[in-house]
């Protein structure tokens, strides 16, 4: 029933078709474990995938900048690494699970039962390494007093953070996420070769009323929204 209200509740929401192809990446095996200091420079980022952000809403005002993520896994965590251009890096809030979609932050929506839509993870972290994580379930119930322990998180910026009047480059964003939190919904202790997830990446950028949402999978809906896990892209496990 609840996934029945579901469906009806974001078809009602959603842009009529054709919407852009539900899009798919494979997620390779790190060969060695990465060092989480934001920086992106672990040798293995450069065996992976990168994905780049769309612009799914033409009436938004922000500047589109340019955003790509790379996903990496071992027998431990799912890591992402994030890079986005930005030319005024913003992020006022500092305490575990404040609204860090209203600074520059980046999100990553994980299902690991595809087959069930109603509930997924939220992981929504700002420029300044501050993560925001809960539980949301049915469309409209999202618990955030869930924090999800063993998270490696870290940014790096290039430029000045908070500093109006000059032009900074951009920043990046590494994290990893024990796959022991996804257990509960996935009841195995990790992923296996050619397992499928449901997941979708996102961008919160610039300051109001100039704010831009981007992402990976368009989540077609008709105002600026990232949550309708129907619309969730595949990511596949893959040991080589």
């Amino acid at each position: 029933m609840i996934d029945a209200i579901l469906t009806l509740s974001l078809l009602a929401q959603q842009r009529p078709d054709p919407l852009p192809a539900i899009p798919r990446l494979e997620v390779r095996r790190a060969a060695n474990p990465l060092s989480i200091d934001g920086k992106l420079n672990d040798s293995a980022w450069a065996q992976a995938e990168a994905v780049t952000f769309q612009f799914p809403w033409p009436n938004q005002t922000g500047a589109k900048q340019k955003t790509t993520v790379r996903l990496l896994w071992d027998d431990k965590y799912l890591y992402l690494g994030y890079d986005c251009e930005d030319a005024d890096i913003t992020a006022q809030y500092t305490h575990r699970d404040d609204p860090t979609y209203k600074d520059d932050a980046v999100e990553a929506f994980i299902n690991p039962a595809p087959a069930q839509t109603d509930v997924y993870l939220g992981f929504e972290m700002n420029a300044r390494a501050v993560m925001y994580d809960y539980v949301y379930l049915a469309g409209k119930f999202l618990f955030k007093r869930l924090d999800l322990d063993g998270l490696q998180l870290a940014t790096h910026i290039d430029g000045t953070l908070n500093a109006r009047g000059d032009k900074d480059k951009g920043w990046s964003l590494e994290v990893a996420i024990p796959f022991a939190e996804f257990e509960p919904l996935f009841r195995a202790a990790r992923p296996r070769e050619g397992d499928q997830w449901a997941i979708n990446l996102n961008r919160w950028d610039g300051t109001e009323p100039d704010r831009r949402l981007s992402q990976w999978s368009d989540s077609g809906l008709v105002a600026a929204n990232p949550h309708n896990p129907r619309r969730f892209g595949t990511m596949v496990f893959r040991e080589r």
